[in-house]
C-alpha cells in the first residue's frame, strides 16, 4: 500500500506527480528544485540552490516523520559538472556520516533553468 506525502513547506508539485510517496517503510521523494515555497523564487548560485533543494527535501521528510539522517539514497542532477564541487561542499555539510549512497549526473537542462535538482529515498 502506498501513501502520499505532501506539505506546503515545500514547493507544490507542478505536474501529475506527488512530492513523495511512502511504501513498505521507504519514502520516495520526487526531485526538488531550489524553489523557495514562500516566494516561488530560486536563489542565485549553486551553493544557495543546493541548500534550498535540500531544505525542500527536509520539509517533505519532516512531514513523513523523518529527517535527512534517514536518507539512504540520493540522486543529484546538475546543469553542469563544473558545479559538482560547490554542490558537494553544501551536501557534505548537510548530511552526516554514514552518508547516503549517491548518484550525480549532469543533464542538458533542468526545469526553470535551475542549477540543481535533488531526489532522495529515505527509510524508516
Amino acid at each position: 500500500m502506498k501513501k502520499q506525502i505532501s506539505t506546503q513547506a515545500a514547493p507544490a508539485a507542478i505536474g501529475p506527480y506527488s512530492q513523495a510517496i511512502e511504501a513498505n517503510g521507504f519514502v520516495y521523494c520526487s526531485g526538488q528544485l531550489p524553489i523557495d515555497p514562500a516566494t516561488g523564487e530560486m536563489p542565485e548560485g549553486i551553493e544557495a540552490q543546493t541548500e534550498q533543494s535540500l531544505a525542500n527535501v527536509s520539509a517533505i521528510l519532516t512531514e513523513a516523520g523523518l529527517t535527512l539522517s534517514d536518507v539512504v539514497k540520493t540522486t543529484v542532477y546538475l546543469a553542469d559538472m563544473s558545479l559538482f564541487a560547490p554542490m558537494n561542499g553544501v551536501y557534505e555539510r548537510l548530511f552526516e556520516a554514514p552518508y547516503p549512497a549517491r548518484s550525480a549526473y549532469a543533464v542538458k537542462e533542468l526545469p526553470k533553468q535551475a542549477l540543481v535538482e535533488i531526489e532522495v529515498i529515505a527509510a524508516r
